[in-house]
């Protein structure tokens, strides 16, 4: 299909609304908070030079409603994927992106949402909003900005090379030769389940590999950012091992275990996690981790091993093509992008005697 500088904006309706603020002081994202974000990525897509913008249909009609009355000078498209509210819409939103020829995403989620995009497409460029539980991978920056900076790259007046750089990811390969990554973290639990959504009892977490160990994070990233830290930029990651439940009494742990680290695992809760050793580890070096255990991935608890059963884990910069809005508006400024442009808003504002936006 023609690109026609075309922008994708990914709103996926259950981010930031899990079971975890049950227990935890996590911020709820509304529809009305997420369907004012998709408008106003949008809008700023639009004043970057996007002809073309790609948003999915969900059962919430966040993002239909969004840009139903929305005329900004862009040919708006609501794609039907399907929607049923579970995590592959945001994969199968993906792929039709791609597919529609998109060369920017806007994706609203948390780093669970994130990783489904990249499994979906892996070197997405992409600018990835936070309004999920967990926010490492995710930026906090107005929906506005995020949406003129994929505009800038889908209209070519910046080049996605000179604005991106492509993420660290953890990579997953099971005995089997499946497959699968995390874009932050992949926890080893005992005593512990699939499906489980509650905030990880510390007490469960054997082994942590990070490929984002950020000290100013919640959830298991800052358990390896306050001892090893390890940002976007650096080409390496964290391996941090933790005394699981068998070597607990009751609530007492064995002292000769290693030192105890306070952490915020969840937004506004902080625990003690016991470690047991931290070092550095560095790109395409290979974990091995065997069952039994569970196995999560940027907080989602999706794989169960056996006994005896192993798993290789590597850090790697194999992610998407994460947009720097800060440059990318810059480079915008330094080459008057936005100057002498027609003002479309203005034209139609005075044309229809309403505001458009």
């Amino acid at each position: 299909m023609e690109t026609r500088s075309s922008v994708g904006i990914i709103a996926n309706p259950m981010a930031g609304r899990d079971v975890r603020r049950l227990v935890a002081r996590a911020t709820s994202m509304t529809p009305e908070t997420k369907r004012d974000q998709v408008a106003r990525a949008a809008i700023g897509a639009a004043a970057a030079g996007a002809t073309r913008i790609f948003v999915c249909a969900d059962p919430f009609r966040i993002s239909a409603s969004a840009v139903e009355n929305l005329d900004v000078g862009a040919e708006i498209t609501v794609l039907d994927t399907g929607s049923t509210l579970h995590a592959e819409d945001s994969a199968r939103a993906a792929t039709a992106m791609r597919d529609a020829g998109c060369a920017a995403l806007v994706v609203l989620g948390g780093d669970g949402t994130n990783r489904v995009v990249a499994r979906a497409w892996a070197d997405a460029p992409l600018v990835p909003l936070s309004t999920g539980t967990n926010n490492v991978f995710p930026i906090s920056v107005e929906a506005t900005l995020a949406g003129a900076a994929c505009g800038l790259v889908a209209s070519g007046r910046v080049s996605i090379d000179e604005v991106s750089r492509r993420a660290k990811l953890v990579a997953v390969e099971f005995e089997t030769g499946e497959r699968d990554l995390a874009l932050v973290d992949a926890v080893v639990l005992v005593g512990d389940r699939v499906g489980n959504l509650l905030p990880f009892d510390p007490k469960n977490i054997a082994r942590v590999v990070l490929a984002r160990a950020e000290p100013a994070s919640v959830g298991t990233s800052p358990i390896g950012g306050l001892l090893e830290p390890s940002g976007f930029d650096d080409d390496f990651g964290v391996d941090v091992e933790c005394a699981p439940a068998h070597l607990h009494d009751g609530d007492a742990v064995h002292s000769s275990v290693g030192k105890r680290l306070l952490a915020p695992i969840s937004p506004g809760l902080y625990r003690a996690v016991q470690i047991t050793g931290v070092r550095r580890i560095e790109l395409a070096e290979t974990v091995e981790v065997s069952g039994a255990c569970v196995l999560a991935f940027d907080g989602d608890r999706e794989h169960t091993l056996g006994e005896g059963e192993r798993v290789r884990l590597s850090v790697r910069r194999e992610g998407p093509r994460v947009i720097d809005v800060a440059t990318a508006l810059k480079l915008a400024a330094q080459r008057g992008s936005f100057v002498g442009v027609e003002d479309w808003h203005d034209s139609l504002d005075q044309r229809s005697g309403i505001d458009c936006c």
